[in-house]
């Protein structure tokens, strides 16, 4: 068996995590659906694009080219960020995330899902998901993607049809090409550990790092910038996690996208030839033209704070959770110990909320922790996925002490502050409420709490019991 640190990771310590740069996937078919073709003469650029995307976008939209899942009213594509050829590790996919699209509304939904996860990979046993791409690689230059995408497929259970990997070498270009990008920073990025590129074997350890601080608010970022946002891992506060950055990752596709949108790129023939030709050295996908501009045509409209946004993460709510394996290799495994739950996230990341709900539930900042009084397993936690549409923060899961509840209960600790969510909150769950807490279940929290620190009190408590059927639970229960 090859080992996979050795294969992809030489040297004596490991690299630091390479730049995430999926969002220039998106860039690109936007920019392919604008030109499509583009003539060059001595005087100049020349389009001759209107012709060629109208046959395009005709071919598009006949009824007899569907787009692989569309019949489903789903099409996933996978969008794979790797370092690239020259980079140490450079088939390593460092950032891994599903964008899904409903071509009956044009809705778009985003799953980001962690390079440590740990999953079934065929011929190698339990390995990082990130490995996955570059094992392909060995064998076969170029077929990457497809195994990755298979391989992701088989483990959230339903198809995956496209892929697209990029790496980063060209990302700052093709951002300073643009003129720039403005993102909306939410929390300030203060990285004292910012990996210089090309330092990493520096003798003087302090000359391998930078420091980058950017402050919060909206900011003009160039592509140096914006690929240090998306890159940044260490910093101080709630944005040094790998599933922060995969947020923020997020937001600069976001910008990028309505950068685009805002530019009369067909007009601007140069800039166009010099995105095309970084596109040719370093992006791979099995999307077709015409299918590209299906997928532009049905999603040019969604607007970007429609567009749902999640991120597979480990905290008190996430699916996931950490584990060391017996060499001391860290990895991310299912909370639950399989994969069911986050099966049933992906599923489901279109059934939303009705806003009207979601908005008084988010006004009220409604706090949720969740016990599974049954022996379903991973009840509490699909639960969850269902409440958290409609904007109700769920800060703990758990087992309650005993599994032989018949009905579902909410302990409102709010004692009546809250009457709207709560009045959500039961109507989604059918469960009856009771203000406050018993003594009993007092002592029981007091004992579970005994040792944690920075505890967050929940508004209300729910226990799940036997009536807690979770095909008549949360939204589903909308489309009946």
């Amino acid at each position: 068996m090859i080992n996979d640190i050795e294969l992809l990771e030489p040297g004596k310590k490991r690299r630091l995590l390479k730049p995430a740069t999926y969002f220039i996937a998106i860039l690109i078919i936007i920019l392919f659906t604008f030109t499509s073709r583009v003539l060059m003469s001595e005087e100049g650029a020349i389009i001759n694009t209107f012709s060629f995307l109208g046959q395009f976008k005709h071919l598009a939209q006949t009824s007899d080219n569907l787009l692989k899942g569309e019949e489903n009213d789903r099409v996933n594509i996978l969008l794979l960020g790797m370092g690239g050829k020259n980079h140490d590790g450079g088939y390593l996919t460092d950032t891994i995330m599903l964008v899904s699209i409903k071509p009956s509304t044009g809705d778009v939904a985003m799953l980001s899902i962690p390079r440590d996860l740990s999953v079934p990979v065929e011929g190698y046993g339990s390995r990082k998901i990130n490995n996955i791409n570059a094992f392909a690689e060995v064998n076969e230059l170029g077929s990457g993607g497809l195994a990755t995408s298979q391989a992701l497929s088989r483990v959230l259970d339903f198809p995956i049809d496209y892929y697209l990997r990029v790496d980063f070498e060209g990302f700052v270009k093709i951002i300073d090409e643009l003129g720039g990008v403005e993102v909306d920073v939410e929390n300030t990025i203060n990285d004292l550990n910012y990996p210089i590129m090309g330092r990493e074997e520096a003798e003087d350890y302090a000359s391998r790092y930078d420091h980058l601080y950017i402050e919060k608010g909206l900011q003009k970022m160039d592509g140096d910038l914006a690929l240090k946002y998306a890159r940044s891992r260490h910093s101080a506060g709630v944005e040094g996690t790998d599933f922060a950055r995969s947020r923020r990752q997020q937001k600069v596709l976001q910008a990028a996208k309505q950068k685009i949108l805002s530019m009369r790129i067909i007009f601007k023939p140069r800039l166009i030839t010099n995105i095309l030709e970084t596109f040719n050295e370093h992006v791979s996908t099995n999307l077709k033209v015409w299918e590209i501009v299906k997928l532009w045509d049905l999603t040019k409209n969604t607007k970007s704070g429609s567009i749902i946004n999640k991120v597979l993460d480990n905290s008190n709510g996430g699916l996931l959770m950490d584990y060391f394996t017996a060499d001391g290799a860290y990895i991310l495994q299912p909370r639950s110990g399989d994969f069911a739950e986050i099966q049933y996230l992906a599923k489901n990341l279109f059934n939303d909320a009705p806003p009207q709900d979601k908005q008084v539930v988010t006004k009220e900042l409604s706090k949720v922790e969740i016990q599974n009084g049954t022996w379903v397993n991973g009840l509490a936690q699909r639960v969850a996925t269902d409440l958290e549409k409609y904007g109700f923060q769920i800060i703990n899961t758990d087992n309650a002490s005993k599994q032989n509840y018949e009905r579902s209960i909410i302990f409102d600790l709010s004692y009546g502050e809250k009457m709207e969510s709560l009045t959500i909150l039961k109507e989604k769950t059918g469960a009856r409420i009771n203000y406050g807490l018993p003594d009993w279940l007092i002592a029981e929290l007091e004992e579970q709490n005994a040792n944690k620190e920075n505890l967050v009190q929940p508004d209300f408590i729910l226990i799940l019991g036997q009536d807690a059927d979770i095909t008549k639970s949360g939204v589903e229960n909308e489309e009946e």
